[in-house]
């Protein structure tokens, strides 16, 4: 259960950390990061959205996981 649960904990932070890295800066989109101008893509709004969603889920996902793993340790 311990070694699931650090590889979980792994596997999670570095998706976290992906999708973090994924996210625009002050002054470019989404699009930008792919070499994109900033109406490229029809609906990049969507895009930031389920970017934020999917990574609001994984830093929860990342928290409970590592809490778990600091009461079976």
């Amino acid at each position: 259960m311990k070694y699931a649960l650090l590889v979980l904990d792994v596997i999670v932070g570095v998706g976290l950390v992906v999708l973090v890295f994924m996210h625009s800066g002050k002054d470019a989109g989404l699009s930008a990061t792919f070499g994109g101008v900033g109406g490229a893509f029809g609906g990049t709004t969507a895009v930031q959205k389920n970017l934020d969603r999917f990574t609001i889920g994984f830093a929860v996902a990342f928290f409970v996981i590592t809490i778990a793993l600091g009461f079976v340790v």
